[in-house]
């Protein structure tokens, strides 16, 4: 006994009419009966009886109805379910983010994925840019958000999703405050700063660049915390995060020399080639509604 001969049977008792019935199922008359009798014939019992004002069902019949129509609801729910399980999203995403992205971004952004896709796996990894971007590109992380002061590597796909500024800082009296920065006095001080693969240190590579300029030592530290901790200390002048700047001079622990020309943008990247991947465009996409163009920092 097929499903569409159980169809056919309901949809027959529920009419009382062969000829309804036929047009309801887009089949005609002569498949409507041969169901019908397929069935019986199956189950060595009378289902209906023909009368002249149609189809009228048996005592038998009237029990079976019943059943039948559980049977085809619960054909119908499988159905259902295995729709969703196919359309359902699943599957692990490792993700590396730097120490300072918008926090409240990247909080609702994983509480839109669990909300969406509460199958999906998040495995979130804090490391440094330079890090998140090795991550990447060997494998071991799916996707980032990294610190970029330039223009994105082109074998990455990036969703920009914030911007902030740099500080060059001092400490305080070390450089005279208020006037404009002397260069070449400043290249006679130690410069803390971290590798030129860092946000910090590219951005401390166009300082020197655009003023032709070479400190005479540089400290290298690959965490701001140290450099502002460094800074405060009086070892020297070094670069922070404008929040981390602010803070500084709002403590007493360090005075602003001047913003940086480059401000430095978060981006979301991961590999171009993984651009089908389903979770990763569940993800970009995400994004892209919680940092929709209008917002996105140019």
């Amino acid at each position: 006994m097929e499903i569409h001969q159980l169809k056919t049977f309901v949809t027959v008792a529920r009419e009382g009419s062969i000829t309804r019935a036929s047009e309801l199922l887009y089949l005609s008359q002569p498949a409507v009966s041969a169901h019908i009798k397929a069935i019986e014939d199956t189950l060595g019992l009378a289902l209906f009886e023909r009368t002249p004002r149609g189809m009228s069902l048996t005592a038998d019949g009237t029990r079976l109805l019943a059943k039948a129509e559980e049977t085809l609801l619960a054909h119908r729910g499988l159905i259902e379910e295995a729709t969703r399980i196919k359309g359902r999203l699943t599957g692990r995403i490792r993700l590396g983010t730097v120490s300072n992205p918008n926090g409240e971004m990247l909080g609702r952004l994983l509480a839109a994925l669990s909300e969406r896709c509460p199958e999906v796996e998040v495995a979130l990894k804090h490391r440094s840019s330079v890090d998140v971007l090795a991550g990447i590109r060997n494998g071991s992380l799916d996707a980032g958000f990294y610190n970029e002061a330039g223009t994105p590597p082109a074998e990455l796909t990036t969703i920009n999703v914030a911007r902030f500024a740099i500080y060059l800082a001092a400490p305080p009296g070390m450089v005279a405050a208020g006037e404009p920065p002397d260069w070449k006095a400043l290249a006679e001080l130690p410069w803390i700063c971290p590798t030129s693969g860092t946000c910090c240190g590219r951005v401390a590579e166009v300082f020197f660049e655009t003023h032709n300029i070479r400190p005479k030592r540089i400290v290298s530290v690959d965490q701001e915390s140290v450099t502002r901790t460094l800074i405060a200390g009086g070892v020297g002048v070094g670069l922070l995060h404008a929040d981390s700047a602010r803070d500084a001079q709002q403590a007493g622990e360090a005075e602003l020399i001047c913003e940086a020309r480059e401000t430095v943008s978060v981006l979301f990247a991961h590999l171009a080639g993984r651009s089908r991947d389903p979770v990763l465009s569940a993800v970009s996409s995400i994004l892209r509604v919680l940092v929709p163009p209008a917002q996105r920092p140019g």
